[in-house]
């Protein structure tokens, strides 16, 4: 079919009048005359798991507590992942970071490069165009004209366009051009990944400077509780009812507690940094406000999607996908190498001796040539190339069944973590009213004379305890709710530079690969 389709084509050709017109006309048409080679492209099967861990985690049980977050499975998170935390200081601090991340900066101006490349390699697949001149003075040898005579030194001119084709027949170059675009795809979801991390280390950035605030307030509330317990002691002394021994401990009790603050308080510098960074800014630049843990709503209901629909939005998963596409191309890139390559090119124009004689009827000039060049041996490097573009592939191929299997994973052990630490805060929760009630009873036992001080230390040092995990407990609670919102993919949109600032582009800005694939 293709063979006579070309006949028809090349009988029309001998119609047209001109040289360039005629080879113009012929590497249109033998442009339609390709197929690809290797393989297509397919997009992987998404697995059929119906959920993600093997237990029904206490969450998507209706009759769960209010303690416990309900995860509604098979629901998409509609709008921006972190507006569920119902904060405004978060809203801004997110936009704040997108607008002057470095990191995303780069990620953007790469995928750009990346589209910009593509576009170059689909060019190749179009005639190439250009114009030549040229003016010299010229002199041949005896050896030129093989000894009978000679030819005197001249002076020439030339100008005129030239066209230059190969001929995609196996399609080699509609795979390159397809490999290359699914390479910017692949750059696009590194741009999502990045977007979907910078926006998730923001709000960690917060929550961590939120933690280290309120555990240094908890030790804070601690040692007022330990300078009254050293009063309380050193009235007892002072009036003879206990031994020196009480005071000294009372008053290494708060050195030891002491001891909590340095390492909070490098937590809170640790972090403050951290969102100096993600912001764009200097550590010592001034950082928008610092926000409590009071005023940062714990979302209660948890959109989950469905493994099957995890496969297709979660941006590493898909940046693997378009690898797998242009490690599928390559082959076909490989396969079309082991063929003839085919070549046209043609010129016209004005060649004289004198430049006022230029542009003369006499003067017009043109070609037409083509050329095959068809591999004979090579020492068998083409078919090496071949097979080690399969053993890509297959690669690739792995690679992406390995994204998707630890993807999976860790949404899984998310969701028990969410499960854990609603048993870690009830527990902590128990663990903080027995503490309290233990520490008054041997406050008041002390008073009256019943117990010694060192009761009241101990009791002291489980109330610390117990406060200081009660608040990482619901820290984590927190964190492990932002990592979950995180590994479902977020909303991830794709991100571009809109003059200073980096905003989300519309879905009319994404380039399907297979618009310009060429199978």
């Amino acid at each position: 079919m293709i063979m006579q389709g070309l006949a028809v084509d090349l009988d029309r050709f001998r119609k047209i009048r001109g040289p360039m017109a005629r080879a113009i006309v012929l590497t249109c048409v033998l442009s339609f005359g390709g197929c690809a080679a290797g393989p297509d492209f397919t997009r992987p099967t998404a697995p059929s798991a119906a959920r993600y861990t093997a237990d029904t985690p206490r969450g998507e049980d209706a009759s769960a507590g209010d303690t416990v977050q309900h995860i509604a499975l098979g629901r998409e998170i509609e709008g921006n992942w972190w507006t569920l935390f119902r904060s405004d200081a978060i809203d801004q601090l997110v936009t704040q970071a997108v607008a002057h991340n470095r990191s995303l900066e780069a990620s953007t101006a790469t995928l750009k490069q990346a589209k910009e490349l593509a576009l170059a390699q689909a060019g190749s697949r179009y005639p190439q165009v250009g114009l030549t001149a040229g003016a010299g003075r010229q002199q041949y040898g005896q050896e030129f004209l093989g000894g009978f005579g000679k030819i005197p030194p001249f002076t020439y001119f030339a100008v005129g366009p030239t066209v230059s084709y190969t001929l995609d027949y196996t399609g080699g170059v509609a795979r390159s051009v397809e490999q290359q675009y699914a390479l910017a795809e692949a750059e696009r979801h590194q741009l999502d990944a990045a977007y979907l991390a910078i926006t998730g280390q923001a709000v960690m950035d917060m929550l961590a400077i939120a933690s280290a605030r309120a555990q240094i307030a908890t030790v804070e509330t601690i040692l007022a509780q330990d300078r009254d317990n050293l009063r309380l002691v050193q009235t007892a002394f002072d009036n003879g009812s206990v031994a020196r021994e009480d005071v000294v401990s009372a008053q290494s009790q708060i050195a030891n507690d002491m001891t909590l603050l340095p390492s909070l308080r490098q937590d809170l510098a640790r972090a403050r940094h951290a969102l100096s960074v993600v912001l764009g800014r200097v550590p010592a630049s001034e950082l928008p406000a610092d926000v409590d843990l009071a005023q940062i709503t714990l979302p209660l209901e948890l959109p989950v999607s469905l493994p099957s629909e995890l496969a297709h939005r979660r941006p590493d998963i898909l940046a693997a996908e378009a690898r797998l596409h242009a490690a599928t191309s390559a082959v076909g890139v490989a396969q079309s190498n082991l063929y003839p390559k085919i070549r046209l090119s043609a010129t016209a124009g004005q060649q004289s001796l004198k430049a006022d004689q230029l542009f003369d009827r006499a003067s017009n000039a043109w070609s037409i040539i083509s050329g095959l060049t068809a591999p004979i041996f090579d020492g068998g490097t083409l078919r090496a190339e071949k097979r080690a573009a399969v053993e890509a592939m297959h690669a690739s191929a792995a690679n992406y069944e390995q994204t998707v299997l630890e993807a999976f994973a860790q949404v899984a052990d998310l969701l028990d973590a969410l499960d854990h630490d609603a048993e870690q805060l009830e527990a902590q929760v128990q663990a903080q009213q027995a503490a309290q009630s233990s520490l008054d009873l041997a406050r008041l036992s002390y008073q009256e004379g019943n117990a010694g001080v060192l009761l009241v230390l101990d009791a002291e040092r489980s109330y610390q305890q117990a406060r200081l995990g009660y608040v990482r407990a619901v820290v984590q609670r927190y964190l492990d709710t932002v990592q979950l919102f995180l590994a479902l993919g977020g909303t991830s949109p794709s991100a571009t530079v809109a003059g200073t600032s980096i905003a989300p582009l519309d879905e009319s800005d994404r380039f399907d690969v297979n618009e310009h694939a060429g199978t």
